[in-house]
């Protein structure tokens, strides 16, 4: 057995040295990659091609390891040599340990730079002023519905979304107190408390709840009363020393946000792709139905349909659509040629991989 052991230590130490060179290959290819880049002008971060790896990746995996293991190890492969092309500045709504933060590394891997922003608006001026190359930012939730302040910035910004990640939230009730008995107040995000509202009515009745800028700032305030708890990431209890009094208390196990990646560019199609716009019409019967048929004809499917009041004339909406295919596609060329000819307002906000 001792034999067999050491064999094996042999073994893995080879195939080490094999991966290792193999990095240094992947590097030098990337670093080459990033200097034709430089000179032609081209966005560092590929969307359409990192989607297209991915799927060549889970395409072949016949490993032991899951589509999900594999697609970590990538990550961070591919956010290393993403750093030796030129470092990029990733901007999301923070602080550090939000969802939003934990959803940025889980899409750009830790060689990235983070600038951490205190709210939806910043994230998307700090972009806009080119101080980040990109940003991260919530546009919905599968319990709560939207979040209508980032539906409400891409109206005026000139930004673009350029990619997409969905993010399984777990929440836990974090406290200084090694029991739920002596809880008086529970400190969260609204939405939060929206996406835990059963829990919270069967588990904790008599707490006042209090509503704060973000779940860390909440773990924080919770760090400093022992006869408080917050609901926040596991992540949280570990930062700031708190016990962990329950799990997983979200009201469905499949509580996902949605968020979005913003910059400059859109991406170029990779096959499977989705397109967002957003317009807005005269109001006047059946008019909806009308814009919807330019899609329906072509057989577009739609994947969301929002609506949003405008803030600079009463009764008046803006519409946000979701829907299948690259906008350079001529199927959703054309339908939204037809549609521009019936709005007094359109705006393609991007057309980027399916997360």
């Amino acid at each position: 057995m001792k034999k067999n052991l050491t064999e094996l230590r042999r073994k893995i130490d080879r195939i080490d040295a094999s991966i290792a060179r193999l990095l240094n290959d992947r590097g030098t290819a990337s670093s080459a990659i990033g200097e034709i880049k430089r000179i032609k002008k081209l966005p560092m971060y590929a969307p359409d091609r990192e989607s297209q790896i991915y799927r060549k990746i889970f395409d072949g995996n016949k490993s032991l390891f899951s589509d999900e293991s594999v697609k970590a190890i990538y990550r961070e492969i591919m956010s290393a040599c993403l750093s030796l092309e030129r470092p990029l500045t990733v901007a999301f709504l923070g602080p550090e340990l939000t969802f939003t933060h934990q959803a940025s590394m889980k899409k750009f891997g830790v060689s990235v730079n983070y600038l951490s922003c205190d709210s939806i608006h910043d994230v998307f001026c700090e972009v806009e002023k080119g101080n980040a190359d990109y940003g991260v930012v919530p546009v919905e939730n599968s319990i709560e519905g939207a979040v209508n302040h980032t539906m409400d910035m891409f109206v005026e910004s000139p930004v673009l979304i350029c990619s997409e990640v969905y993010f399984r939230v777990r929440h836990a009730l974090l406290s200084r107190s090694v029991s739920g008995k002596s809880i008086k107040s529970v400190y969260s995000k609204s939405e939060v408390f929206g996406q835990c509202r059963l829990w919270i009515e069967k588990n904790m009745p008599p707490v006042r709840l209090k509503d704060f800028p973000s779940t860390v700032k909440a773990a924080e305030a919770a760090a400093r009363h022992k006869d408080a708890a917050c609901i926040a990431s596991e992540l949280a209890a570990k930062q700031y020393d708190l016990n962990v009094l329950a799990r997983s208390i979200e009201d469905s196990s499949r509580n996902v946000t949605r968020f979005l990646v913003i910059g400059k560019n859109s991406a170029a199609p990779s096959g499977k792709d989705k397109t967002s716009i957003v317009f807005s019409v005269k109001d006047s019967p059946g008019i909806l139905h009308d814009m919807l048929s330019s899609f329906k004809k072509r057989r577009i499917n739609l994947t969301k349909i929002e609506s949003r009041p405008s803030k600079l004339q009463t009764w008046k909406y803006y519409f946000f659509v979701d829907m299948e295919g690259h906008c350079e596609s001529l199927k959703v060329k054309r339908a939204l040629k037809e549609l521009e000819g019936k709005c007094t307002f359109i705006k393609i906000l991007g057309s980027y991989p399916k997360g």
